[in-house]
């Protein structure tokens, strides 16, 4: 056989093998990006600021339960107690930045509790929704120790997640929710954020409020905000749907994920409180 004619019949053969070798490389890598995007979720979806107790204690506000035990601020209101309010943060910074709810509570007669996290603040611990959720139980049970009536559980952003798991595990400790900027499921999300992501296969914490609060029974008031580019309205509106009654949909007019706080008033807190509370404690 002419030496000519062997490119001619080895070459069929050449295309196929190095097409197959780009296509392994290429899943390759993406397997590879995927594995590293799983091992560093933390790094995406929480940014703790780290603090001591005394940094962040304020006029007003004390830790909780105490110095040696901290698990969080406590602000009393001046007058009768109506009932007590455990705030869960979102995913940036520590509880000490959220002392505007206990400025827009503490006058209507609520006890207001700012959980922290573990991992935030002065606290150890592991970050993540197992550790989250977890401690959330226990500080809710210390508080239904240490407190007499209702409690009620308010949770932002993130904390909506951490406040809806902790709420369904202790139905019988909680009276009502109150879910701020919310989203109904972690996942849905992410891709939002991430269309070329495979979320449910790399997420570790799912935070699904519309599973976890499935059944739940109690009043549970979705607030979302409605120029939110960080989580957008609709996500919280689906958890909305998705829950039984009693539930209450509030859309914050004007107001985006970090500046929502301003465009409430406290009617807009009394009105809230009216719902969740109930009514022999209003």
């Amino acid at each position: 056989m002419p030496a000519s004619v062997l490119p001619a019949a080895t070459a069929p053969s050449t295309p196929p093998r190095t097409a197959r070798t780009r296509l392994w490389c290429w899943l390759a890598a993406a397997l590879a990006g995927l594995a590293t995007i799983a091992m560093l979720q933390d790094h995406f979806l929480y940014f703790p600021e780290r603090a001591s107790a005394d940094d962040m204690v304020s006029p007003g506000l004390r830790a909780w339960p105490g110095p040696d035990d901290f698990r969080g601020l406590v602000a009393e209101p001046r007058g009768p107690v109506r009932a007590t309010v455990m705030v869960f943060h979102g995913n940036a910074g520590h509880a000490g930045h959220r002392d505007y709810y206990a400025s827009a509570l503490a006058p209507l007669g609520i006890r207001v509790i700012l959980a922290e996290y573990p991992g935030y603040g002065p606290r150890p611990g592991a970050l993540g929704e197992r550790s989250f959720v977890a401690d959330a139980e226990q500080s809710i049970a210390l508080a239904r120790r240490q407190f007499d009536g209702p409690l009620l559980l308010i949770g932002e952003s993130l904390g909506a997640g951490v406040a809806a798991a902790a709420a369904a595990r202790q139905r019988d400790s909680v009276a009502g929710v109150l879910l701020i900027t919310p989203w109904d499921k972690l996942a849905h999300l992410a891709s939002h954020h991430y269309p070329w992501l495979p979320a449910g296969w790399v997420l570790r914490d799912r935070y699904d409020s519309v599973a976890n609060l499935a059944g739940f029974g109690r009043p549970v008031m979705v607030a979302v905000a409605e120029r939110d580019t960080i989580v957008p309205a609709r996500y919280g509106e689906a958890l909305h749907a998705s829950l039984g009654e009693p539930r209450r949909l509030a859309v914050i007019a004007g107001a985006g994920h970090n500046d929502w706080s301003a465009h409430v008033d406290a009617g807009w807190w009394r009105d809230a409180l009216d719902f969740l509370l109930p009514r022999q404690q209003r």
